[in-house]
C-alpha cells in the first residue's frame, strides 16, 4: 500500500492543472490505475480535497459494503465518497488537472498544498492549511498519550 509523507506547496495553472510530488507518484508507482482519486472531505472542519491511490479506494470499498446494503448509512457513504469521487490520472510530466469543483471546495488560487496523512493525502489551499496544522498540532500535544504504536484488536485477523 502507498505511503504519503512530508508537505509540498506546487503551483497550479490556469486549466486546474497541478504537478503531484514525485515522492506521492512513486507512492502510487505499483496500481493499476495511473493516477489518483479524489473527492471533498467529509470533515465539516476544514475544505480539503481527499485524495489517494485506488487501492485505498478498493479498501473503502469494502468497508461500506460491510454495511448493511439496505441502510441509509451505506447508501451515505457510498454516494457521498463514490459518488463525489474523480480518478484523475497523471499526464506525461506527472500532473493532474483538479476539477473546478474541487479546487472551489478547497478555495484554491494559486498554490496547492499536497499533505501527506500515511495512506492517503489530502490537497489544501496553502494558508487554510497552516492554520489547520496549528490547531491540529495543538490537539495532538494534547493528546499524545492516547497514540499507541499497538495494532488494533482484530487487526491482521483473517
Amino acid at each position: 500500500m502507498a505511503l504519503f509523507l512530508s508537505t509540498f506547496i506546487n503551483r497550479i495553472d490556469r486549466k486546474g492543472r497541478v504537478s503531484v510530488p514525485a515522492p506521492f507518484r512513486a507512492a502510487l508507482g505499483a496500481q493499476s490505475f495511473q493516477g489518483i482519486v479524489a473527492f471533498p472531505s467529509l470533515n465539516e472542519n476544514y475544505h480539503a480535497i481527499e485524495a489517494c491511490g485506488i487501492d485505498r479506494m478498493e479498501q473503502l470499498s469494502a468497508s461500506v459494503d460491510r454495511l448493511n446494503p439496505f441502510s441509509d448509512e451505506h447508501g451515505d457513504f457510498a454516494n457521498t465518497i463514490f459518488g463525489d469521487s474523480v480518478q484523475l490520472p497523471f499526464d506525461g510530466e506527472g500532473r493532474i488537472i483538479l476539477p473546478a469543483r474541487l479546487i472551489e471546495r478547497a478555495a484554491i488560487a494559486e498554490h496547492a498544498a499536497f499533505v501527506g496523512r500515511g495512506a492517503t493525502f489530502q490537497i489544501w489551499q496553502p494558508d487554510a492549511l497552516q492554520t489547520f496544522q496549528a490547531a491540529a498540532r495543538q490537539r495532538a500535544l494534547a493528546a499524545r498519550a492516547t497514540l499507541s504504536l499497538e495494532p488494533p484488536k482484530g487487526a491482521g485477523d483473517g
